[in-house]
């Protein structure tokens, strides 16, 4: 049989603080896929952190870690979780009245970010549920592992109290050493019983934990749509290896939003309502939209956070209900100028109404996505899609409301946070190949990327070298002016370090600036550069 270290109690105290909690956010995580609309103390915590960062900590934790941002901010949570868990656990050894009340300071605020957690769409008492078990389990845990423990020392001969290691003779004492054995085996199996709780609640939370949503995706088809794209040109691709391709697989399509668990949205008792500044408010269901003659069109979308050569922006087949029909069907007053949209979690978009209201635009409701049902994590059941514009003024995941309005009227999330209220996307250019710091084989180079003005189209891509004479690229077939476009130029490349820039020119003649600019308050600015070593 094992022993403990009576020599180190603290240490003992604080993996038993640790065990304890594990099995307190196991037991939590299987109650909450158990109980339908609820978010588990984890991701409400993190949620709420989502939401209380300051901006400036938002933008550095995309630009430095880009979409594994959310795994990023889940680990940390964690990770103080833990580490207060072990405090408690190593502090109550002596005190363990303190250890209580570091636990119970922990689940105030478990519970607190599940009662304003805007991801869950259960009530109130409901949200607790999780909350509940995480303090009856991760309590009773702490303070029997700490009570045992305790005996245990004091059986050896220790002074938890005191931390003194050892009787004043150098060893335990013998009227205790018969018992000594018996308590630390008896903390060993109520530390193996908390463990087995753990596993037991981890087994349940993977086992039940699906969403509702996905079993709902799995069973629909597609209608085809009344308007098809046209076919993609034979030659919008440059045929550069390293190249991004042209139509993103859904795998890799990027992923930016407020959502730290997607929000669980079956299209059973979904409906989108369109309301407000309109004559007729209107209010549709899933099948309603897929009878609708749908529109199928490719558009490349931009996240306002995404960093000058950055890679948060894909273009994919979007298929869905025009915009502009839905807000004609509603009857929209004078007066308006806005779009407010909200999604399954409660977050907000604010869009100019001229847009969404102009056929020419071509916005959409979507329902598919290069050819499926949206995914759950790109917006399933229905989001927006709105060319020409950052994706936090236009493209609404997991939709469930419009409000035709005025933007005197309201202050979207990202709004309140800094940024504008309108925010069209910006010419961009970006090299792909080849890489910043690559070593190059003397000779003919080709450099290679793509560029994109969506709502204008790109129309010239240049290239520069050593800050000499801007050269023209040339240009992959435009799809169409609301998609990128990929460009090539060949480079005869001399030995030597050498530094590449790019810039490109949209149909509006407006040639992208050089001018360094923050991703705040509306979008980033700059050419994109590259460095590379010729041989």
């Amino acid at each position: 049989m094992p022993k403990l270290v009576p020599s180190r109690p603290t240490l003992v105290g604080g993996f038993a603080g640790l065990l304890a909690g594990t099995a307190a956010v196991a037991a939590s995580e299987a109650a909450t896929a158990l109980v339908t609309g609820v978010t588990g103390p984890l991701l409400s915590v993190g949620n709420r952190a989502v939401d209380w960062a300051p901006r400036p900590l938002k933008e550095f934790a995309i630009e430095t870690f880009g979409t594994a941002d959310k795994p990023v901010l889940i680990g940390g949570v964690i990770a103080a979780i833990a580490l207060l868990a072990i405090v408690a656990g190593a502090v109550g050894v002596r005190r363990p009245k303190l250890a209580v009340g570091i636990f119970l300071g922990l689940s105030a605020l478990a519970a607190a970010a599940a009662l304003t957690d805007r991801a869950a769409t259960a009530g109130p008492a409901l949200r607790l549920v999780p909350v509940a078990v995480l303090v009856v389990v991760g309590l009773v845990s702490l303070v029997a592992l700490l009570s045992l423990l305790r005996r245990s020392l004091a059986a050896s001969g220790h002074d938890a109290d005191e931390s003194t290691k050892v009787s004043q003779q150098g060893g335990a004492h013998p009227a205790n050493a018969e018992t000594a054995g018996p308590g630390r085996r008896t903390f060993l199996l109520a530390a193996a019983a908390v463990a087995g709780i753990a596993a037991a609640g981890a087994v349940v939370a993977r086992s039940f934990g699906e969403l509702a949503a996905t079993a709902s995706r799995a069973g629909i088809n597609l209608p085809k749509p009344a308007k098809t794209a046209p076919p993609v040109p034979q030659d919008v691709e440059v045929g550069v290896d390293g190249v991004t391709e042209y139509l993103t697989p859904t795998d890799e399509f990027y992923r930016v939003d407020t959502a730290l668990q997607v929000p669980d949205v079956p299209v059973e008792g979904w409906t989108l309502r369109i309301h407000g500044m309109v004559d007729n408010e209107i209010e549709l269901t899933y099948a309603d939209l897929m009878e609708r003659n749908l529109v199928e069109s490719r558009i490349t979308l931009t996240c306002v956070s995404n960093p000058v050569g950055g890679d948060l922006l894909g273009n994919a087949t979007w298929l869905g209900v025009p915009m502009h029909e839905l807000l004609a069907e509603a009857g929209v007053q004078d007066g308006a100028d806005a779009v407010k949209s909200t999604s399954a979690d409660d977050f907000t978009i604010g869009t100019p109404l001229s847009v969404l209201n102009d056929p020419e635009r071509g916005a959409l409701v979507a329902i598919g996505m290069n050819g499926e049902p949206l995914p759950l994590d790109h917006g399933f059941p229905a989001r927006m899609v709105t060319p020409g514009l950052y994706g936090y003024v236009s493209a609404t995941k997991w939709l469930v409301d419009l409000e035709v309005t005025r933007f005197a009227d309201f202050k979207a999330y990202w709004t309140t946070r800094g940024y504008d209220a309108e925010a069209p996307i910006k010419t961009s250019s970006r090299i792909d190949v080849p890489r910043s710091f690559a070593q190059v084989t003397a000779g003919r180079t080709p450099i290679a990327g793509v560029a994109w003005s969506q709502s204008r189209g790109i129309t010239k891509v240049e290239v520069r070298i050593d800050r000499e004479e801007w050269v023209e690229a040339d240009l992959g077939a435009e799809d169409s002016i609301d998609t990128w476009r990929q460009w090539v130029y060949y480079w005869d490349a001399t030995p030597g370090s050498h530094t590449i820039e790019v810039r490109a020119t949209d149909a509006d003649g407006n040639t992208q600036t050089g001018a360094r600019a923050p991703i705040a308050p509306n979008g980033s600015t700059g050419w994109d550069s590259t460095n590379v070593t010729v041989t």
